[in-house]
């Protein structure tokens, strides 16, 4: 977990320093989320044994990663939005691991990027009070599904080359 936790923690870190060339705030490449679906969809179960990562232990390296993350950065008031739109993702990401198979991950990573803009949207909207912060939405999902797509193959890459 701790591993795990790190390098994301290092992509994100890295990440932050990438100027997005798109003047909607939000839009980011969300490279650490890869680590994320990495351990969710290498966790086996009973195939991998004791030391296999449950969705609980996975979860706790998303919220170290996003507390440690906004620390590290000087983002302390994006702690909000990160939380909002990371815990909704994550339960997309969780739900869909039922279904899907490690050679859709990119799928999974789409769909969660769209949830990960809309639960940010909604933290914005509901801290500043201002409804036409959703005005932004149609951007951030295009961008975040374009972005979940490289973050998933990303992950998918790394689960399928472990397990050959």
């Amino acid at each position: 977990m701790a591993l795990l936790t790190a390098v994301a923690l290092i992509v994100f870190v890295i990440e932050s320093q990438i100027p997005i060339p798109v003047p909607v705030p939000g839009v980011k490449l969300g490279l650490a989320n890869a680590v994320t679906l990495f351990a969710l969809f290498y966790s086996g179960g009973k195939e991998r044994g004791k030391n296999s990562l449950t969705v609980v232990n996975i979860f706790m390296i998303l919220v170290c990663r996003i507390v440690l993350g906004a620390l590290l950065t000087g983002r302390i008031v994006a702690l909000i939005y990160s939380f909002s739109g990371g815990l909704l993702s994550f339960a997309v990401q969780a739900a869909m691991k039922q279904f899907i198979s490690n050679k859709q991950i990119w799928a999974c990573s789409a769909v969660s990027s769209v949830f990960h803009n809309i639960g940010q949207i909604i933290a914005a909207i509901l801290v500043t009070g201002t409804p036409s912060i959703a005005a932004y939405l149609p951007v951030l999902i295009i961008s975040g599904v374009i972005t979940g797509i490289l973050t998933g193959l990303v992950a998918q890459f790394c689960v399928m080359r472990i397990n050959l």
